[in-house]
């Protein structure tokens, strides 16, 4: 599904209304949608209920509500600012019996009090997606006494909830900036397509639940918008096949390079992730120190041990990767191998991102003194790349290395590291996500993946998606190299490098989320997924 900023949704209702669907009909079906989504929630007959309205069209789809919330058996109140009595729509509204209060006969806000003290149910729909300035009296005053009236209610039986019309009032639609008077929302029914804003924060800390209702936009006007977000329809379709004559070797090999002798949970959850989204077969290369650890976590892999300093992998360990790497469709590289200069050296090795190596005589504690020195890798081609964490911490301290890397990669960075890739500050990256995805992966000629809430996805053709789900459960150590390892047991079984990332990105969410549900918010542990992973797939395949 596209994602709009507001020049385009302006754009795209233009073109609607030129070829002959009018703004008028937008406006009638906007309303409706509204009281669909609210009645598909509660139940609303008899019930109080406030309209909030405003000057422009996003008023005139908040009076279309008043008028279905009344015919749908709600006792139904406006409260009109800045717009004229004389209005067709609020003349509309009036030969309905329903009671209309004006502002400007309201100095005090005496009668806005009074309706206040009664209702179950407000409806946001003073201003649109155009916002962008602060907000000022009048409305900062009306605002503040409604939202002090939905807080007081909070703790009563009788708590009133907010839905907003298309976008809170107070949000910019294109950059998630929130007004201080903005009211935080139960429910917001934006209206053909989902607004830049509304996938950033804060403004997505005031959205509520959301629900992109259809008003009968023609999709193919958005047709040059770049930026998407996933949706379930269109991510089940990516689900691999399962077929009941499969073997393991028909859901392909993954090797995980990663650990080290203070990060020996990385490994493990990464290749558990990579095996529990249905690879075939997952190898874990690591320092022989991980290995003690690992393998009585994780019995299923099978294990390649390499040449090692203190259990930190050294460059000599490159070349027995790559001999290793013909049996092997995707290699997902770095969750925990550290930031130590010998793990550094050993990614460019194995990338091919630094001159060849000569042979070293020294030994390694953990490494026999009798094994021969191993020489530079001399393998010129590598399998479908997954790089994270020190992987990418690796390359962010190698010069140039993008227009050297000659394989295809998923880089899965996190904001600090997609700044240190970049050269810039952590803030720099949050201030703007989706345009630095689109950056990087212009610039690096990969799939990028920038995690956090929200993750984004970005091609170097500019296509961006956004996944659509947010969950603090997730925001943990170790969360990231689950969604590494998902990613790469994705492309293990066929996946293209850019259906791998939105389908990994999609069910490491639907994980998240079940975690949430299941343990709460708070206390959930990155090893909490791995089993959660094949049921995101089930639900995703709509299987009971």
């Amino acid at each position: 599904m596209k994602v709009v900023s507001v020049a385009e949704m302006r754009e795209i209702e233009k073109a609607a209304n030129d070829s002959g669907y009018t703004y008028a009909a937008m406006m009638e079906r906007a309303g409706q949608a509204v009281v669909e989504a609210i009645l598909e929630q509660v139940d609303i007959d008899n019930r109080e209920v406030l309209v909030l309205v405003g000057p422009g069209n996003n008023g005139g789809d908040g009076l279309v509500a008043a008028r279905a919330l009344h015919e749908a058996g709600a006792d139904v109140t406006c409260y009109i600012w800045q717009r004229s009595m004389d209005d067709t729509l609020v003349q509309q509204v009036q030969q309905h019996g329903i009671l209309l209060i004006h502002q400007s006969e309201d100095e005090d806000f005496r009668k806005l009090d009074t309706v206040l003290a009664r209702v179950e149910l407000i409806v946001d729909a003073l201003l649109g997606t155009g916002v962008s300035r602060e907000i000022a009296s009048p409305l900062s005053v009306i605002l503040g006494r409604v939202g002090t009236a939905v807080k007081n209610t909070r703790t009563v039986s009788r708590p009133i909830a907010v839905v907003a019309v298309d976008i809170p009032s107070g949000v910019n639609s294109d950059t998630g900036a929130v007004d201080p008077a903005t009211l935080s929302t139960a429910l917001t029914v934006t209206f053909a397509f989902p607004k830049r804003g509304q996938f950033l924060f804060p403004a997505a800390e005031v959205m509520g639940d959301m629900v992109v209702a259809d008003i009968g936009i023609d999709p193919a006007l958005a047709a040059g918008v770049h930026l998407e977000v996933s949706t379930p329809e269109e991510v089940r379709t990516l689900l691999p096949a399962r077929s009941k004559g499969a073997h393991k070797g028909t859901f392909g090999k993954v090797m995980v390079v990663a650990g080290s002798l203070n990060y020996t949970g990385a490994p493990y959850l990464a290749a558990a992730a990579a095996a529990r989204v249905g690879a075939g077969l997952v190898t874990c290369a690591v320092a022989q120190p991980v290995f003690g650890v690992l393998a009585s976590r994780l019995t299923e892999a099978t294990y390649l041990l390499l040449p090692h300093a203190m259990g930190i992998l050294t460059p000599e360990a490159a070349r027995l990767v790559h001999e290793k790497l013909d049996d092997y469709k995707v290699l997902l590289l770095g969750p925990g191998l550290s930031q130590e200069k010998e793990a550094v050296g050993f990614v460019q090795r194995l990338l091919g991102l630094e001159a060849a190596a000569t042979s070293t005589k020294r030994s390694h504690i953990g490494f026999s003194q009798e094994q021969p020195a191993v020489q530079s890798a001399t393998r010129t081609t590598l399998p479908l790349l997954v790089i994270d964490a020190d992987g990418l911490n690796a390359l962010a301290q190698t010069e140039n290395w993008w227009s050297r890397l000659q394989a295809q990669a998923v880089l899965t960075p996190h904001p600090a590291e997609m700044a240190r890739l970049l050269g810039t500050t952590t803030e720099a990256i949050q201030q703007d996500r989706i345009g630095i995805a689109h950056q990087a992966a212009a610039k690096f000629g990969q799939i990028v993946v920038l995690k956090g809430a929200y993750s984004i996805i970005a091609t170097p053709e500019g296509r961006t998606i956004i996944n659509p789900m947010a969950t603090p459960a997730l925001a943990t150590a170790g969360t990231g190299d689950v969604l590494a390892g998902i990613i790469a047991g994705l492309l293990a079984q066929g996946l293209e490098p850019l259906q791998a990332a939105v389908l990994g990105t999609y069910l490491h969410g639907m994980a998240g989320e079940i975690a949430e549900d299941e343990i709460g918010e708070a206390g959930v542990l990155a090893s909490d997924l791995l089993p959660l992973i094949p049921r995101a797939i089930r639900d995703l395949r709509g299987e009971e």
